[in-house]
């Protein structure tokens, strides 16, 4: 039987309380780890005696280990090749921001620098979106709960990680029971995610949807909606045909309903297929009675996989200004950020780099700050 990671919370609960030992050491177990990610059970003190060879015989510090990092040519994206036990790879991303750089409300935002990890939650994807190159991988296998997690861990010591996007390899939502186990581990200690500071995105499983409210309260929903009609929508994401836009779009309003959050609206400008000015004025409509955020993504290209092209900045300027001018909507263009690194959006797709390329450290605006 496989060893588990010591971050695949519901075994490591089972076990323990099997063993009669309290709940009460996982936490102090976690900090001990994530500041010795290559401790052995023994080193740590104060454990009943029945913990050490129980978590000897069933559990590891970490099951994966860190293959290759790559940080892009400005060191503000470092990508994160992660090897499993099981010998499959992974990969996540550190996106560094300063939120002094962005405006809300025509006003200068508070804070200061910080990171967003990306994360994959599958090896792989079923989906099989024509823009992503995750997609041409196909579906390969679920992460668990700790392989989840052990992507926050990693990633924590090259830079104090303060939001996490489940926008990496995956779907998540067809990852269901692990993605919420691996939330509510980062939410506890020793990680203290906030639920604000953590995004789960989804191309619209309208039953997890359902769901998701009441297992992970306040945290944030983003869709990959990418088209405003069901016809566009199924030419460049397969998947659509089983979620119909309309049904989709009940479901997110029940689900702003019950929540009273925005919903972030993810928009992949495509040229020529999904970027006209009609686009623009269908998308709105089919917003203007919901509570959200836009944010536009630059089509990052895929090489030999890329069946698109990227949409010009006067076209996306043009769709950003219909939805913000005529229907009201609050609309971003996200910052094209690690593509020399094949990090950016829709580009993650497991190769293995020989080198770390390096280059001069910046700060960018945060993806939700941008063109406010």
């Amino acid at each position: 039987m496989a060893i588990s990671s010591i971050f695949d919370g519901g075994e490591l609960r089972r076990q323990f309380h099997s063993a009669g030992i309290s709940p009460n050491f996982i936490p102090f177990i976690w900090k001990y780890v994530v500041q010795n990610p290559n401790c052995d059970w023994d080193d740590i003190t104060s454990l009943p005696s029945a913990a050490y060879p129980l978590l000897r015989s069933h559990f590891k510090p970490s099951t994966s280990s860190l293959h290759t990092v790559i940080d892009s040519s400005d060191n503000v994206t470092t990508k994160l090749l992660i090897k499993l036990q099981n010998g499959s790879f992974v990969e996540a991303v550190i996106m560094r921001y300063d939120t002094r750089l962005g405006k809300y409300g025509g006003k200068p935002r508070p804070g200061g620098p910080r990171s967003t990890l990306c994360i994959s939650s599958q090896v792989g994807c079923k989906m099989g979106c024509k823009f992503c190159a995750t997609g041409s991988m196909g579906f390969k296998s679920n992460l668990s709960s700790g392989e989840i997690v052990e992507q926050l861990v990693h990633a924590s010591h090259f830079s104090q990680i303060r939001n996490v996007v489940f926008m990496g390899m995956g779907e998540p939502l067809n990852n269901y029971s692990a993605l919420v186990e691996a939330i509510h581990i980062m939410q506890g200690s020793p990680f203290q995610l906030s639920p604000k500071k953590i995004t789960v995105s989804t191309v619209g499983i309208i039953h997890a949807i359902n769901k998701l409210q009441s297992d992970l309260p306040n945290l944030n929903l983003a869709v990959s909606l990418h088209a405003p009609v069901q016809d566009i929508r199924c030419q460049i994401m397969p998947a659509a045909r089983a979620f119909p836009l309309e049904k989709l779009m009940d479901t997110l309003r029940t689900y702003q309903t019950n929540s009273g959050q925005k919903i972030f609206i993810e928009y992949i400008m495509l040229d020529e297929v999904n970027d006209e000015e009609q686009h623009a004025h269908q998308l709105g409509k089919l917003l203007e009675t919901f509570q959200v955020v836009v944010n536009l993504i630059p089509f990052n290209p895929i090489g030999n996989l890329s069946y698109f092209k990227t949409s010009s900045e006067q076209k996306v300027a043009r769709f950003q200004k219909i939805l913000r001018g005529t229907y009201n909507i609050r609309t971003t263009v996200r910052k094209q950020m690690g593509q020399d690194i094949s990090g950016a959006c829709g580009q993650l797709v497991v190769n293995q780099p020989d080198k770390r390329s390096t280059g001069s450290a910046g700060l960018l605006t945060d993806i939700e700050d941008l063109h406010l």
